[in-house]
């Protein structure tokens, strides 16, 4: 025999005894309908994996558990789940599914990145920040969109496509930044519709009202959060009057509110903004096919000057 025919023998050996052979390189995520396999572990998502994104998923047959990165994500009946990923979530994450028989399936996912709206300002920011008087009434006001944004509520909203919560110019758009003299500010984490002073705005999703009614708050004005069920909520910001009251379940497209500018605005205009746990999602992303554009550049943005500290949407 031929040493080249001897090492093609050996090289056949493993297989004819039994052994697997090297697994093929694993798929690219392909959206949407892009299914993901990593050994047993088959994943289906529906949406592109990117910054800012809600995507849905199915878990594999047998999963009793589902962890994103370390952290327990629900499951309904069908093992249907919802993820979503922060505007400046890193390029990868994992996805972990527990079997019944106790198997741990791993999955790492890739996560396109995006390319953001930044100003560079070559002038310092005020130095000046808030006074304790301030910072104290601050702290309850978060604490109480804390406490609304924990309720789990018993809704399906999440399975829903969105629609605009409002029609209008889009004048500010999610993930834009300014940057004075190379201190970032926060980044406008919503997207601002410029519906004008008594628009309507209306539900989303179906969902599940978890903070509604006075008091007003020092930077959103008159603040109203929907529970869409998962995780997912959405809350909308300086409106001018609210019709709906707190623990009241809305369907998608009911009446909820008008466009106003309480709070820190300058102009009417409705900031709404979507979170998933503690993930700031792109609303634009979640409207159906068809929502007109948004407007390029922060520029037009009410909100520009809020302080970081005290972002919490």
């Amino acid at each position: 025999m031929t040493g080249r025919l001897r090492r093609a023998a050996l090289a056949a050996i493993p297989l004819c005894l039994g052994q697997s052979a090297a697994p093929p390189p694993r798929p690219a995520l392909q959206p949407p309908d892009a299914s993901i396999a990593a050994g047993a572990l088959v994943v289906r998502f529906l949406t592109p994996l990117v910054q800012g994104s809600l995507v849905r998923g199915t878990a594999p047959e047998g999963t009793t558990r589902l962890l994103l990165d370390g952290q327990e994500v629900p499951l309904d009946s069908k093992r249907r789940f919802i993820i979503g990923f922060d505007r400046d979530q890193p390029a990868t994450a994992s996805l972990e599914a527990v079997r019944g028989d106790g198997t741990l399936l791993r999955q790492q996912l890739a996560v396109a990145r995006r390319a953001w709206d930044i100003e560079n300002i070559n002038i310092a920011r005020r130095p000046d920040g808030p006074t304790a008087d301030y910072q104290k009434r601050r702290d309850v006001e978060l604490a109480r969109i804390a406490a609304a944004r924990a309720i789990n509520s018993p809704t399906d909203g999440w399975e829903q496509n969105f629609i605009l919560p409002a029609r209008g110019r889009f004048s500010g758009k999610f993930g834009s930044q300014r940057i004075y003299k190379g201190e970032p500010a926060a980044f406008h984490s919503g997207l601002d519709i410029a519906a004008g002073a008594g628009a309507p705005v209306v539900a989303p999703a179906d969902g599940v009202v978890v903070l509604a009614g006075p008091p007003m708050l020092s930077l959103e004005g008159n603040l109203l959060i929907i529970d869409h069920g998962m995780g997912l909520n959405s809350a909308f910001l300086h409106l001018s009057t609210q019709n709906v009251r707190l623990g009241q379940v809305v369907k998608q497209g009911d009446l909820v509110g008008t466009v106003g500018s309480t709070g820190r605005a300058t102009g009417p205009h409705l900031h709404w903004s979507v979170k998933w746990r503690n993930a700031r999602l792109d609303p634009e992303l979640m409207v159906r096919a068809g929502a007109p554009r948004a407007r390029a550049g922060p520029s037009g943005h009410p909100d520009s000057f809020r302080e970081p500290s005290l972002m919490q949407f």
